[in-house]
């Protein structure tokens, strides 16, 4: 791709995935309990669902040439990597989004910022920084009117965050490098085309500890489509929960490869009118000896990294937590707590049959850890909520799992793993 340097080619490397809520997380507070963190897991996860509702909403109200637009924000994702900028290298921290294209971070000189504990990166320091100019191709993969060229032809993207949020800043090519850079292992990425954000306008809580975003959506502005062709045009991450005391693993390239018995695979679909996401086609779901089907074909389930919780619509959740209540027989509570549907009491203990998610071409067994979280006093609360917007598949159904996405080959695997030791 013309965005790297093609004397630098990292076939393949690693980076650790940190839960925000772990103990090794810059985020931990040892003060909150667990059903606390939990529920303001599901929380994020909702406000996930939520604005990629709002997307979906904006998109068919305006022409399909408009309609990119990145959801995420700084400190509503799950897990965080460190990366660094400029040289010399600045270490960030960011959120990994497989549902958002544009890398960024805060810049200086800056109108308005949202507090981080971490100087603003200050691109006049940087001796590999370059402005991308207005008639470059870089800047001509954002939507027209969601560009604008400065005074001296710099290119400035504007991105919306919801109704009330935005970012405005400069388009920026710098290195970006992962790993130590202390003498230790490391990548270099030359040339990688970021943002540099000047005006931040959040409406909602951001932690001082995050600083940007790293995107690896689907959209040609992304990082792994800035170096599909160096890594095979591949990538994969294996996902562990915050109660563990290990790092997950996001990995490009040839170590992404999953092989084994029970690897399975099944296609990789885009859209146009949401470009920077993955969409898998979820044909049922299995709840022991009994499936429900969608009757769908068309890519009707977002597969994210960024929510803990799945987000079923909401005609195919009524009759999916039928089916469960039929297989369990156990009674639920009557006051789930909020933002939980179905809980249950005493559930650590009690026998649950494997749930099935029936992807085109591919059964992925998801089991009792995956489905269902544990709050307190022996409450265990599932993990799938409805929405009256498009299902997503959330990063707690894929805990355990290597999932690989080889964007060449047009598909998504599934390799179950022991993601804490892997």
């Amino acid at each position: 791709m013309f965005f790297v340097d093609a004397s630098n080619k990292p076939n393949s490397f690693s980076i650790n995935l940190i839960h925000r809520d772990s103990s090794m997380s810059p985020l931990y507070d040892s003060s909150k309990t667990l059903a606390e963190l939990v529920r303001n897991a599901a929380t994020r996860s909702i406000s996930r669902s939520n604005r990629l509702d709002f997307s979906i909403d904006r998109n068919e109200s305006s022409s399909p040439s408009s309609s990119i637009e990145t959801i995420i924000v700084p400190d509503h994702g799950e897990y965080l990597m460190k990366f660094s900028i400029g040289t010399p290298a600045i270490e960030r921290l960011g959120i990994f989004d497989t549902g958002s294209d544009l890398t960024w971070v805060q810049c200086s000189p800056c109108k308005s910022c949202f507090p981080q504990d971490a100087p603003l990166f200050d691109p006049t320091q940087s001796s590999t920084y370059m402005d991308v100019p207005c008639e470059s191709q870089p800047c001509k993969l954002i939507p027209e009117n969601q560009r604008e060229c400065g005074n001296s032809r710099e290119c400035y993207y504007i991105q919306q965050y919801g109704e009330n949020s935005i970012t405005i800043g400069k388009l920026g090519s710098d290195s970006i490098i992962f790993g130590s850079t202390g003498g230790g292992q490391s990548v270099t990425l030359t040339e990688s085309i970021f943002g540099c954000g000047m005006y931040n306008n959040f409406t909602f809580e951001i932690s001082s500890k995050a600083s940007g975003i790293v995107g690896l959506g689907a959209g040609p502005l992304s990082l792994v489509s800035q170096i599909g062709d160096q890594i095979a045009n591949k990538f994969s991450y294996c996902m562990v929960p915050f109660t563990s005391t290990s790092t997950g693993k996001l990995k490009f390239g040839n170590q992404t490869m999953v092989s084994g018995n029970g690897v399975v695979s099944t296609p990789l679909i885009t859209k146009p009118s949401l470009p920077s996401y993955y969409f898998l086609n979820l044909e049922g779901i299995s709840i022991g000896q009994k499936t429900i089907q969608t009757s769908q074909t068309d890519g009707n389930m977002v597969i994210d990294s960024v929510p803990i919780l799945t987000h079923l619509e909401q005609r195919f959740y009524n009759d999916f937590i039928s089916s469960v209540k039929e297989a369990i027989n156990v009674e639920s509570v009557e006051d789930a707590p909020s933002p939980f549907d179905f809980c249950l009491r005493d559930g650590t203990n009690m026998s649950v049959p494997d749930f099935v998610f029936h992807f085109t071409g591919a059964d992925v067994v998801l089991n009792k850890k995956n489905m269902f979280i544990p709050l307190d006093n022996n409450l265990v609360c599932m993990t799938v909520l409805p929405t009256t917007g498009i299902s997503i598949f959330g990063n707690w159904a894929q805990v355990d799992f290597q999932v690989e996405y080889d964007l060449g080959g047009k598909k998504v695997s599934f390799a179950p793993t022991d993601c804490s030791s892997n």
